[in-house]
């Protein structure tokens, strides 16, 4: 479907919220979806249901407010559904300057209060900078240097809400829903955009993802290249040098198979293969920034054979390039990758797709302060996903009106007509309310 090319905001979200309404079932979920997404791209402190409420009815706020809540929290109509038209109608627009050049799999926090919303346990929070009480949900969006869209969302169950039977039932978490890692979660969505054709690109990773043999083993398997951070501890085998091979068979038992390791034979660090390259190794690259600007520092590359427990493989892991950032002014390199991408690759376009996953941090950064990501107050796992989604249908539909609004402009006021609310109004959770 096809958004009007009119200048008209209204006629073209009216005609964008008719494509999602015609995968969500009953006919009488369609004006609560159009005034949930409405309210999510409408400028109000908070994004939780009651506000929503009470600025697109203003005057049935209380009869809006059991509507909306029914809907999020309770409505029978699926995620999945309502992403695949959402990527439907805003992925011809993502790729109308660029195609598709990488996947980025990567997590947000919210922190919260207390222990009753579904996943929320202490663990680290990536917004605290810090262990605390929040929740976790693992992303995958696709993008290109014009524009990003998530794809994917899941919740992250920690082990003690994944074996909890009263608490997993109380919030609703679904029979089928095991306790999995991040990197789990992260591989399972990679398998579902496969199976689901998506227009591929280089899978990008910081180190909470990229630190994790297994997960790029399996993204090889997928015939996906990735762009993976690691840490500086990480072991590699440096050019020229490699695992002793397997003992000479004896005649007796079993022929030995695995690798060998000694006093000679050992692999380095990436920080001790760094610090030990020549000066002449490391080259000035530009990058474009987040908002347009050109960033440049000081890179190296080599292709290195990763050593993490290859002593239990009966043959070393393939080459792939190591790239290494260390700044001016650095004592030391401040970032390691590793990548499958092509032998022939350029360095700058190397260090282009490594930099490339600054779009994540823009798309939470929108998401959480546009549409109220993390405004969510129910504790419930189908609300918790029926608000992301919508959030993520109402950035979709923001990506899509990018080239219509003025540099200047606000979202809301540029495409829609304000609603009034109610003198003196404060949506709880506001901190005039609190």
């Amino acid at each position: 479907m096809d958004l009007p090319r009119s200048n008209d905001g209204e006629a073209r979200f009216s005609v964008y919220v008719e494509g999602l309404t015609s995968v969500i079932g009953h006919a009488d979920r369609a004006k609560p979806l159009r005034d949930y997404c409405l309210g999510l791209m409408m400028p109000c402190e908070r994004k939780s249901v009651e506000p929503i409420a009470a600025i697109t009815a203003p005057k049935r706020t209380a009869a809006q407010h059991q509507s909306l809540l029914h809907f999020i929290g309770e409505g029978g109509w699926s995620d999945e559904k309502v992403l695949a038209k959402v990527r439907e109608l805003v992925l011809p627009k993502l790729e109308r300057h660029w195609p598709i050049e990488a996947w980025i799999i990567d997590d947000t926090s919210f922190p919260k209060k207390g222990q009753h919303s579904v996943g929320v346990a202490r663990q680290y929070c990536g917004e605290l900078d810090k262990q605390d009480n929040c929740q976790v949900a693992v992303t995958l969006s696709i993008t290109n240097h014009d524009a990003s869209l998530p794809v994917a969302y899941r919740l992250y169950l920690p082990k003690e809400w994944a074996g909890d039977r009263t608490r997993r039932r109380k919030v609703g978490i679904p029979d089928e829903i095991c306790f999995k890692t991040k990197p789990e979660i992260a591989l399972a969505q990679i398998r579902w955009a496969c199976e689901a054709g998506l227009p591929r690109g280089a899978v990008l990773m910081d180190a909470g993802y990229g630190v994790d043999t297994d997960l790029r083993a399996s993204i090889t398997a997928l015939g996906l290249s990735y762009v993976a951070g690691i840490q500086s501890h990480t072991t590699v085998w440096a050019p020229g040098t490699g695992p002793r091979p397997p003992k000479k068979w004896s005649g007796q038992g079993r022929p030995p198979k695995l690798l060998r390791r000694d006093d000679k034979h050992k692999p380095a660090s990436v920080k001790e293969l760094a610090l030990a390259l020549p000066t002449r190794a490391w080259r000035r690259i530009t990058w474009p920034g987040a908002t347009g600007e050109k960033l440049s520092s000081r890179f190296s590359r080599v292709r290195v054979r990763v050593a993490h427990r290859d002593y239990w493989l009966a043959d070393s892991r393939p080459e792939e390039w190591l790239l290494i950032e260390w700044p001016d002014g650095e004592k030391e390199p401040i970032k390691y990758w590793l990548s499958t991408l092509p032998e022939d690759v350029a360095s700058r376009e190397l260090v282009d797709i490594a930099k490339l996953r600054w779009r994540i941090e823009r798309d939470y950064q929108e998401l959480k302060q546009e549409v109220g990501l993390g405004h969510f107050e129910g504790r419930g796992w189908r609300g918790f996903h029926h608000h992301a989604t919508l959030c993520i249908a109402a950035y979709g539909f923001l990506i899509s009106e990018r080239e219509t609004i003025p540099p200047s402009g606000d979202h809301a006021t540029t495409l829609f007509p304000q609603f009034a609310l109610r003198e003196g109004y404060q949506p709880r959770g506001s901190a005039v309310a609190a």
